[in-house]
């Protein structure tokens, strides 16, 4: 059986718009009958992905997700001495390792997800090019890894067309953050006033605009499959320890980057529950089908998540083998404890 770990966070926003739809509004979702807010997984992953946290804890064994990655090549043969016509002919050869190369370009057709190692492996092959003078053989190609070690592919997942051998299933499923109460988004309507303004002549702005926002205390959801992280990582178990900690930490630190500027939209979660064992994963989310309507909307919240815990572990029987728990809105619990227990 598969051990797993899930994270089961309440964060809480002031006004902001941290995930924005394709007319710049916050993005929403309809949950119980009810608007609520909402930031998709994808935008979630991308900035756990890419922060100083993921950066620091795991530096070396982090991948790149690019459609780019020929022109990378490319700069980097005429860096070499390589002449124009070879470096982009050489460059789309070994970029089209990776994926289907558009016509007369060096970008891959789709965003792909490429290891350090694989990465090595091409500038390493770029390098015997360069010195040769000359075009890589069939069997240089042989770019791709099935045993790399980048964490972020481990955790989230890749998927190849060209190549599916190659693909990594996920360890790891992140849910949208969604609103435990009914949210209206409003409209913040406001202008801009020129420095150089004649104040006798120019008494008008010199920008009006208009931009959606909403607060919300989100609910947020993660599964990771620590038995088949360990298998993405070759048995590395101490690297998918070092990426659940990761995870876990930019989970409960990381915010999303939408509108930080007009919003200072930054927050740690209040509250999480943590749980593992071998028993079917499951979410919380129905503890807000109803949504929150409460004064005091977090301990609410908290305790509408526990009554779930408590009615899930009654009809089912025990859910998860152990659990640990950390509450702001009470001042309980330790982040590092909570660190050590996903990791331990």
């Amino acid at each position: 059986m598969s051990q797993f770990i899930q994270l089961h966070l309440l964060t809480s926003y002031a006004p902001s718009n941290l995930n924005r739809d394709d007319l710049g509004r916050p993005k929403t979702a309809k949950m119980g009958g009810f608007e609520r807010l909402r930031v998709s997984s994808q935008s979630l992953k991308r900035h756990w992905r890419t922060s100083e946290v993921f950066e620091t804890a795991l530096a070396g064994k982090i991948g790149i997700r690019t459609k780019r990655f020929g022109r990378q090549l490319y700069s980097e043969l005429i860096e070499q001495g390589v002449t124009e016509k070879s470096a982009k002919a050489w460059a789309a050869e070994i970029a089209g390792v990776f994926g289907q190369i558009k016509k007369e370009q060096l970008d891959i057709e789709q965003l792909v997800h490429i290891s350090p190692e694989e990465q090595d492996a091409a500038r390493s092959l770029i390098a015997i090019l360069a010195e040769e003078n000359r075009a890589p053989k069939k069997e240089e190609l042989d770019l791709l890894k099935a045993d790399h070690a980048a964490a972020d592919i481990a955790l989230f997942g890749r998927m190849l067309a060209s190549s599916p051998s190659f693909n990594v299933e996920a360890a790891c499923q992140v849910a949208h953050a969604l609103s435990v109460h009914s949210v209206v988004v409003e409209d913040d309507y406001f202008t801009a006033v020129d420095d150089l303004n004649n104040k006798e002549e120019d008494a008008g702005s010199a920008h009006l605009g208009e931009a959606g926002f909403a607060a919300a205390l989100f609910y947020s959801y993660i599964c990771i499959n620590k038995t088949q992280l360990i298998d993405n990582l070759q048995g590395d178990e101490a690297l998918a320890n070092s990426a659940i900690k990761a995870l876990t930490e930019a989970a409960v630190k990381v915010a999303p980057s939408g509108k930080q500027n007009s919003f200072a939209s930054r927050a740690y979660a209040s509250f999480v529950l943590a749980e593992k064992g071998e028993h079917q994963p499951r979410q919380l989310s129905v503890a807000f089908l109803k949504p929150v309507n409460d004064p005091d909307q977090g301990q609410a919240a908290v305790a509408a998540l526990n009554d779930q815990v408590q009615k899930f572990d009654q009809v089912y029987g025990e859910c998860a083998d152990s659990r640990y728990a950390l509450n702001v809105f009470e001042g309980s619990g330790s982040f590092d404890e909570l660190l050590n227990f996903v990791t331990e």
